[in-house]
């Protein structure tokens, strides 16, 4: 009779878990699906605005900031397009394993964007800098510089906002998970904890 609870409780936790996971990528899909939505967003306004801004605005620093914004926020556009289709397509139903993987993958692209993001900003910089010592192109330079600490500003929040985004849903959501799946003491199987009545204990069942 032991063993037959034992079998219907593995049986329960299992199922709940299989079910925790899929809401939990679709959470995370859900995520990824406003966050392109919010890049497609900012690139589309800034897009249309810059572009009027480059037709009418006359040679200078503001135009060439404009040029800049316009040409930066088309590849915006074309990844906040295909990543909100890939996000729209993503399997919900994904393995512990695999759950874990795509999560850590996530955050990583984020934490490595961050990094050419402050890239961006220091090129915007060094630009600005140069303008100062080449009078020949100081309203180019001045331009793209501005553009560029713009474009990478906003990049740069974007980014650790989606990995702080990301990696507070995993603490919440997903470590629970993983703190009731462990490696059983002999490494050849798994123990799940069981929460009863009695002090949690740890029941080997693989």
């Amino acid at each position: 009779m032991k063993q037959l609870i034992l079998l219907i409780s593995l049986f329960l936790a299992f199922g709940s878990t299989a079910q925790s996971l899929e809401q939990y990528n679709k959470e995370r899909i859900q995520t990824d699906k406003r966050l392109m939505i919010g890049l497609g967003s900012w690139a589309t306004t800034n897009f249309v605005v810059s572009g009027v801004g480059w037709a009418t605005v006359p040679t200078g620093e503001a135009h060439y900031f404009h040029q800049m914004n316009v040409m930066w926020n088309t590849v915006n556009i074309g990844l906040a397009i295909p990543g909100y289709l890939k996000a729209k397509k993503a399997n919900t139903s994904l393995s512990f394993s695999e759950t874990i993987r795509t999560q850590h993958q996530t955050e990583k692209i984020f934490l490595i964007n961050t990094g050419l993001d402050i890239g961006y900003m220091t090129g915007g910089l060094l630009l600005r800098s140069e303008a100062k010592t080449n009078s020949d192109k100081q309203d180019q330079f001045n331009g793209y510089g501005s553009s560029l600490l713009l474009q990478g500003g906003f990049l740069f929040v974007f980014d650790i906002v989606a990995y702080a985004i990301h990696n507070r849903h995993s603490k919440k959501s997903l470590e629970p998970m993983m703190n009731k799946i462990e490696l059983s003491s002999t490494g050849l199987g798994l123990k799940w904890n069981l929460q009863t009545n009695a002090p949690s204990t740890k029941k080997r069942f693989l």
